[in-house]
């Protein structure tokens, strides 16, 4: 499967100024897939080395740092030599080798014509407890599970390719609307996760989506306990447990003391920032209001939590596929989490792969009761509100409020509405930084529309 981080990649090789590379994300979103792929296409001669599974790997950086004699003994380890600009080496799972992570200075320092590829699944989490990555001697990119975009390119190459180069204007956005309103409901069942999208796309099974979507969601329990202090893991399980019924709640606020009864917050702070730092969840923190910089403003005690990715949240939510298939009552109080989700999940893809960009949302103070679930600085240095609606958007006045008070210059509401001047539909947000480049995206005036 195509992930459009690949192009990162091969600017990466092209650079003659190019330093190490870490790629990190969260476990089964498709990295070691991805480094093999690029080796695979731009490399005749690749060294792999996976640090969880092979402990021999480990013994090339336990006499020394020192990169010349380790290239040198994993030459004679396989009984070729490693050529400077010519091999690739790969260290997959790198945090579990922590004299592999110190390694990376020396080679940036003493032997850049090596190119090194590194990729980890937990390296939030090992960081936070004391593994230091050499900070200004590596490049990082980030890969996330699969976007909407890359779902639908797995599918329909040629349409994915189409509406990714053309205007809004472009008759195809219409032509395909059935289509991409189809795509869109199957996405919120499968997700992104690649082993959950393939089974999917061999077998067009959502009970073979859901074995692999049960896997890797075992897997992640048994990280919380193989990672995770002894005295932590209680309460990691418990955060990731109670996600779901968190985001059922109508403001979506994260509230601790629904966790379990009697822990506050200072007793579950430690086990969140464990998720978040695994990448497992996305923190989006309350504003009280839009300033320069956005994150002055932000309350890190009033926040949402977000899954990494909607197809998991639908399972762990223990959510029927056939239910986000109609519009059924039991479903309609969700339905908004799931597209609060799916909005994030892109916003993270969006402005993260290079830069980790936080999200934020804004309620309003006072009387109004309005509430934007999305605020984001964008690298146009505007500050730009989001609102989302899991349907029609007849109705927007959480970000008519916010245009009233603050007249922002660029201002979005997203729905599942046909697309037109004021409205980009879900199923396109995934070209939501061209969408606010358009002219007759404006402030005041963008929720000022009535629906059919």
């Amino acid at each position: 499967m195509e992930r459009m981080l690949m192009q990162d990649l091969v600017k990466w090789k092209e650079n003659p100024d190019k330093k190490p590379l870490v790629i990190q994300g969260v476990r089964q979103c498709g990295k070691t897939y991805l480094i093999n792929d690029f080796a695979g296409r731009y490399y005749d001669d690749v060294v792999y080395c996976r640090f969880d599974k092979d402990a021999k790997a480990k013994v090339f950086f336990e006499q020394d740092l020192d990169p010349v004699r380790i290239m040198k003994d994993m030459g004679l380890a396989r009984g070729k030599k490693i050529e400077p600009h010519e091999t690739l080496i790969i260290l997959d799972e790198i945090q579990e080798c922590g004299n592999a992570v110190a390694s990376l200075k020396y080679f940036f320092e003493d032997t850049p014509e090596y190119h090194i590829v590194s990729a980890g699944s937990l390296l939030g989490v090992a960081m936070k407890k004391g593994t230091s990555f050499p900070v200004g001697k590596v490049e990082f990119l980030t890969l996330y599970p699969m976007s909407f975009y890359e779902f639908l390119y797995a599918q329909n190459e040629m349409l994915a390719e189409e509406l990714s180069k053309s205007s809004f204007e472009d008759s195809a956005w219409k032509s395909f609307r059935n289509e991409l309103m189809e795509k869109y409901r199957d996405y919120h069942a499968v997700g992104g996760m690649p082993e959950a999208v393939q089974a999917w796309i061999d077998t067009n099974s959502i009970e073979e989506v859901e074995k692999k979507q049960d896997e890797i969601l075992i897997g992640y329990q048994k990280d919380f306990v193989k990672y995770a202090d002894t005295k932590d893991y209680p309460k990691i399980s418990a955060v990731w447990q109670s996600i779901p019924s968190q985001l059922a709640r109508e403001n979506r606020k994260f509230i601790f003391s629904h966790v379990k009864k009697g822990w506050r917050a200072k007793d579950l702070e430690d086990a969140l920032m464990w998720l978040v730092g695994a990448g497992l969840v996305y923190k989006v923190e309350s504003i009280e209001k839009p300033g320069y910089p956005i994150s002055a403003y932000a309350d890190h005690t009033y926040f949402k939590l977000y899954m990494s990715d909607i197809g998991l949240l639908r399972r762990h939510a223990d959510l029927p596929s056939s239910i986000l298939f109609d519009d059924s009552p039991a479903y309609s109080e969700f339905k908004g989490a799931m597209a609060e989700n799916f909005v994030a999940c892109e916003l993270k893809r969006i402005y993260g792969k290079h830069k980790e960009k936080d999200l934020y949302y804004w309620t309003a103070e006072g009387t109004a009761k309005a509430e934007v679930d999305f605020v984001v600085q964008d690298d146009s240095k505007h500050i730009i509100p989001i609102e989302v609606k899991s349907g029609s958007a007849k109705r927007a006045r959480s970000i008519t409020e916010y245009c009233k008070r603050y007249n922002p210059e660029k201002s979005v509401l997203t729905s599942l509405d046909e697309m037109t001047g004021r409205i980009i539909p879900l199923y396109a947000f995934w070209r939501f930084r061209d969408w606010i480049t358009r002219d007759d995206v404006n402030p005041g005036r963008v929720a000022d529309v009535t629906t059919t």
